[in-house]
């Protein structure tokens, strides 16, 4: 019989086929270091945006397929470059004219626009934490300016000095010829200003571990130690895997053509370059890039205000290859098939689980759906009910499933607030009914006559055939056009659920009244 660890080291699912690639690190032997770490990287120059999270949830999924074929602990840092210096104002914080006046200082320098916290740098983190701290992560935080100032880089800046050369061979390698001019690995905090400067570096001493450079016309020297310098992005990349000895790290594709720049810098620093996964990136509704200073896209906060925490980790986990559109209309499809995952988990084999989504979710801990209504026809249902809020739609839902209530079903008790608070800022505005034209509207008569005189239980199945044979009678071909015109005259919309579920759930009396209204004018109108 195939036991779930012998499934797991078959298993085509992606975080499986990415675990056993760390796993290989250490056939031969176990980490000295005692485990195997995990570690996303994340850049607090604006709000974290969702990309951060799906970096995380990526990686944690990740993890917990090494945890299944593995018995060698892990660990996942999530590392803040936080004394990174603030080149640019984020276009989505208060504060504008405030924060222009602090450009260059690290970010754990720069004044809180929001007035929350000591620094700029530490309210992004703590919004980054607690978004983590939401779903349940298990991680490490670290911040960049602990890292350099309490002396657990100095080793490693220390090794960098000493190889001060290869290390800028491999960086103006990859620079314009301009830019190789004033290029240093290094870059300075001023003793006077403590901004982060990008000047040209005089002399490196590797001896002493100190950096020669001019501010304002004054050489200044500083040792690499103790937080007084920094590493230029590139090379602290690399950097910072040979100084935690990283095993795998997962990023965008806009790093994908610095790998080699990461990798060889760890290397000549004295580490072992980790395993990388390149993700494609998330676009807004423009299929522009995502972007933390433009604020654009979707955001952490607002995907939870209209769904799960575990529908957006259903959505972080496919097809992370493939560029996805992240914005409002794709929430109420990873809703469902979420669910319909759920559903599915209890009758499938061994293979078959370590391939759903759900089992990379929830760590193998995988709950019952509650959800007896689709979260779409729970919007639906929203655009029918009224102003009759979470209660008018379990009045609806009672008479569907009689056994549901918000006690029994917390899920989808959850969900029907979600739905409420979607169609209210999503579904509502953008509603646009139209007039049947005289064939749909002899066709719809008589679908309101066939349901005056259903004598069967209202079964969602039983009731979607007889909307078919409707459609059929009276001549719709293609059938989809007879549904696209229940959906555009009866409610609002180009799309819909399958009509028979509708009924069964929203009513026959009701439908039919619904009909009535829609022949009338009164919903055009």
């Amino acid at each position: 019989m195939t036991t779930l660890r012998d499934a797991a080291m078959q298993s085509k699912a992606w975080p499986f086929e990415e675990a056993r690639r760390v796993l290989k690190r250490y056939e031969k032997a176990p980490p000295e270091k005692g485990y195997v770490l995990f570690e996303t990287g994340y850049g607090p120059s604006g709000l974290p945006h969702i990309g951060t999270f799906g970096e995380v949830a990526r990686t944690t999924m990740i993890r917990r397929a090494f945890q299944e074929i593995s018995d060698i602990p892990t660990r996942l840092i999530c590392f803040s470059d936080d004394l990174d210096g603030m080149r640019k104002v984020p276009e989505n914080v208060p504060d504008q004219e405030m924060l222009k006046d602090h450009l260059q200082l690290p970010l754990t320098a720069v004044p809180d626009p929001f007035g929350e916290y000591d620094s700029f740098g530490d309210h992004n983190n703590a919004m980054l934490r607690r978004f983590l701290d939401t779903f349940g992560f298990d991680y490490e935080f670290v911040s960049a300016t602990e890292f350099y100032k309490s002396g657990q880089f100095d080793e490693v800046l220390l090794r960098a000095a000493r190889n001060y050369d290869k290390i800028m061979e491999v960086m103006l390698a990859s620079l314009r010829e301009e830019r190789q001019q004033t290029y240093s690995c290094f870059l300075p905090i001023s003793p006077k200003t403590g901004r982060v400067l990008y000047v040209p570096i005089k002399h490196v001493d590797a001896e002493a571990g100190t950096i020669t450079f001019d501010e304002d016309g004054e050489e200044i020297t500083l040792p690499v130690t103790g937080g007084n310098v920094k590493l230029q992005w590139k090379p602290d990349f690399g950097a910072r895997w040979a100084a935690l000895d990283v095993d795998f790290e997962m990023y965008g594709k806009d790093h994908s053509t610095n790998t080699p720049i990461y990798d060889g810098i760890c290397r000549i620093l004295g580490g072992r370059a980790p395993e990388h996964f390149t993700y494609e990136l998330f676009l807004d509704q423009h299929g522009q890039k995502i972007s933390k200073s433009k604020g654009n896209g979707l955001s952490i906060d607002e995907w939870l205000t209209y769904a799960s925490t575990e529908s957006l980790s259903y959505f972080m986990y496919l097809k992370p290859k493939t560029a996805k559109r992240m914005y409002f209309d794709v929430i109420p499809k990873a809703v469902d098939e979420y669910h319909q995952q759920l559903r599915a988990y209890p009758d499938q084999t061994p293979e078959q689980k370590l391939a759903n989504p759900v089992w990379h979710i929830h760590g193998g801990e995988v709950p019952a759906s509650d959800m007896v209504v689709p979260f779409q026809m729970l919007l639906n249902l929203a655009s029918v009910a009224g102003q009759t809020g979470k209660e008018g739609l379990w009045g609806f839902i009672r008479r569907y499933a009689p056994e549901a209530s918000p006690e029994t079903h917390p899920g989808l008790d959850q969900a029907a607030g979600f739905a409420l608070r979607y169609f209210d800022d999503f579904v509502a505005p953008a509603r646009r009914f139209r007039l049947a034209d005289d064939r749909e509207r002899a066709a719809m008569q008589d679908l309101s006559d066939r349901l005056a005189a259903w004598d069967q239980p209202a079964d969602p199945e039983a009731l979607q055939s007889m909307v078919f044979a409707v459609g059929k009678d009276h001549g719709f071909e293609p059938l989809r056009d007879w549904f696209a015109a229940l959906y555009q005259v009866l409610l609002g919309a180009d799309q819909g659920p399958r009509f028979g579920g509708f009924i069964a759930l929203y009513g026959i009396d009701e439908t039919r009244d619904l009909i009535d209204r829609a022949l009338a004018g009164k919903l055009a109108a």
